[in-house]
């Protein structure tokens, strides 16, 4: 199997390592809008360079893993489908609600597959949870708490193109909830404060934010973002049940510290950002991805279900922005 790769940044550079390393892929074929960067990618790696996206399309590929910048996300997708080349996009699918739409719209009717990057749907947590909410062991579900704190804020140019905390931070969450419940967001109640750089307010983002979701059962779901947790990386699911419960990523590693006596410490270190904590689930996903193309396994993560974590985040951000409930209803297309 012979895979491609378009954008050689951090994720990037870390897909193509994983790539390599699958017995079934034979060879993995770099490229980015920066030579220089997939030039360097290529002899780091031990892996093949195609000098520009043109080059890679042209390097008869079985399959094509998106990384890089959001805004080519969707010449890339389409490009691949028109081309019938089995795609794996990293999130999002377009910098907005109407972009999405576009790649829906393009590429309706093709059964060249297509997989959106939401890798917690691969971790091992999330998915005992899932199944934990599937069995009924829980009873009926009446609260789901998410958390996604990172240690420290991105660069300062990051921001203004990032879509905003609830776009780019947020989605996971959005996702990871209606994928664990089995349930949709119907309306959202959102806040975002400033107490952090000034370079996040310049860019009309926050760097901190809570936000209410009603499920379509009446489930509540509370999610809590922010930028700053120097502590260290933390991202936490609780499912909360009339019978019982159950917490995702509360392991050794959590960066959290009782304050009750007698409470042993956690063993740590603290993850110091994403790609630590899921690793294991970025793999996986990969591992999915081979098999899409292969022809064993349908797409798990679709376009559409990128769209339904957008509009959550669009709801979000409107809230925040009018200070009011939102319904879903008022953001779909």
């Amino acid at each position: 199997m012979r895979l491609g790769l378009a954008g050689t940044g951090r994720i990037g550079t870390s897909h193509a390592e994983t790539l390599k390393g699958f017995d079934e892929v034979t060879s993995v074929v770099v490229a980015d809008v920066d030579p220089a960067r997939a030039r360097a990618a290529s002899a780091k790696l031990g892996v093949e360079f195609a000098d520009g996206i043109d080059a890679l399309f042209q390097s008869g590929l079985d399959g094509l893993v998106v990384t890089a910048a959001t805004d080519a996300h969707p010449k890339l997708i389409t490009a691949a489908v028109d081309a019938g080349i089995p795609v794996f996009c990293e999130k999002p699918v377009a910098a907005d609600i109407e972009g999405t739409l576009a790649v829906i719209d393009r590429i309706s009717g093709s059964d060249v597959p297509v997989q959106i990057g939401f890798q917690r749907r691969f971790d091992a947590g999330y998915t005992t949870a899932r199944d934990a909410v599937a069995s009924g062991d829980l009873g009926w579900i009446h609260t789901l708490r998410a958390t996604t704190l990172d240690p420290a804020p991105p660069p300062a140019e990051y921001v203004p193109h990032s879509g905003g905390l609830f776009r780019d931070c947020g989605v996971h969450d959005f996702d990871i909830i209606r994928w664990v419940s089995g349930r949709e967001v119907t309306e959202v109640y959102a806040l975002g404060t400033n107490r952090g750089e000034q370079f996040f307010a310049d860019a009309g983002d926050v760097d901190t934010a809570a936000a209410t979701l009603v499920l379509d059962d009446d489930t509540l779901a509370v999610v809590s973002l922010t930028r700053y947790n120097a502590a260290g990386y933390d991202v936490r699911l609780e499912v909360l049940g009339s019978q019982s419960n159950v917490i995702v990523g509360l392991d050794d590693r959590a960066p959290l510290r009782s304050v009750e006596p007698g409470v042993v410490a956690l063993a740590g270190p603290a993850y110091p950002g994403f790609m630590e904590r899921f690793r294991p689930a970025y793999n996986r996903e990969l591992e999915v991805f081979v098999s899409v193309v292969a022809g064993r396994a349908t797409s798990p993560c679709g376009v559409a279900d990128a769209l339904e974590a957008f509009y959550v985040a669009e709801a979000c951000e409107i809230s925040r922005r009018e200070r009011r409930p939102v319904r879903i209803d008022e953001v779909r297309r």
